[in-house]
């Protein structure tokens, strides 16, 4: 249904190429003083350990990270992204110069760290909802410049992708109808752009304006901040002939009651915006080479 971003691997290094790129150049500038206190042919080899269970994910990044600086690393991964892993397992070593991963290691942990943040909370809501016919969907409320990866991860976690901006999907909020003049105003105008778009979606905050969204022909509908009476009769009223999708003040105390309303996707901002970092560190072995 979501004209997605292609996530294959030559897409992945492609996006972490660029966002590693930034990352770098913000935190390197002009060159990094303290590891330029080792040795340049001085050899390394380091372990990335979790600190704590989470779902892998951001293995693109690391590595691009790394690559940028010694594209002759060698980095072997024991965790894929999209795996669990345990406190103090390791997830990957590399071996490459020194100075190389000493100004690598903080931009490759950081992506590292936030990328599977989002995966192993977005996998947290997903296993509430196990069983019902409900996906749990991220949003745009998203870092500015990562929402591909931290799209990228939601799916690491096993959740679904909403748009991907406001490019390639129609998402008619209560401003937009005001706007157009009612519900089957906008509606109609949508039918103009509906061919380029991923899908049209139109919310809708009470039962009629339900009604009024499905009379006028919408497949779509995203009910905003109902409780669970209003929802499950929004389910009966639609019957079948729309997707829906809960959204607003969604908390993992009550998602379990809204996934068995019925409904089919449950949209969550706070997949991507509230986030606590997977806590990660990176540990070298052994040294080699100039002394």
């Amino acid at each position: 249904m979501t004209k997605s971003f292609d996530f294959s691997a030559q897409s992945l290094q492609q996006l972490a190429h660029s966002d590693v790129t930034r990352a770098l150049l913000e935190d390197v500038g002009t060159g990094d003083l303290t590891a330029g206190l080792i040795a340049p042919d001085r050899m390394a080899r380091a372990r990335v350990l979790a600190r704590e269970s989470a779902v892998v994910c951001g293995q693109a990044w690391a590595q691009a990270a790394i690559l940028a600086l010694d594209p002759q690393a060698q980095i072997t991964w024991y965790v894929q992204d999209g795996g669990r892993c345990e406190a103090n397992q390791v997830v990957f070593e590399v071996e490459g110069r020194a100075q190389a991963l000493l100004t690598a290691e903080r931009t490759a942990l950081n992506f590292l760290q936030l990328l599977s943040a989002v995966a192993t909370k977005t996998a947290t809501y997903v296993a509430v909802v196990a069983g019902t016919r409900a996906a749990i969907v991220d949003t745009r409320k998203t870092l500015p410049g990562l929402r591909l990866a931290q799209k990228y991860a939601v799916r690491c976690g096993g959740g679904t992708n909403h748009r991907v901006g406001l490019y390639d999907a129609v998402l008619i909020k209560e401003n937009h109808i005001a706007a157009a003049g009612g519900i089957p105003q906008v509606l109609r105008q949508a039918d103009k752009v509906a061919a380029a778009a991923a899908f049209v979606e139109i919310e809708v905050e009470t039962l009629e304006q339900l009604k009024e969204a499905l009379d006028a022909g919408a497949r779509m509908v995203l009910l905003d901040n109902m409780g669970l009476p209003t929802l499950q009769e929004a389910v009966r009223i639609n019957a079948g002939r729309a997707i829906l999708e809960i959204s607003g003040g969604v908390t993992l105390d009550g998602l379990r009651a809204l996934a068995e309303t019925g409904v089919d996707r449950i949209s969550i901002g706070t997949l991507t915006k509230d986030v606590q970092a997977t806590d990660y560190s990176m540990r070298f072995d052994t040294f080699a080479g100039a002394q």
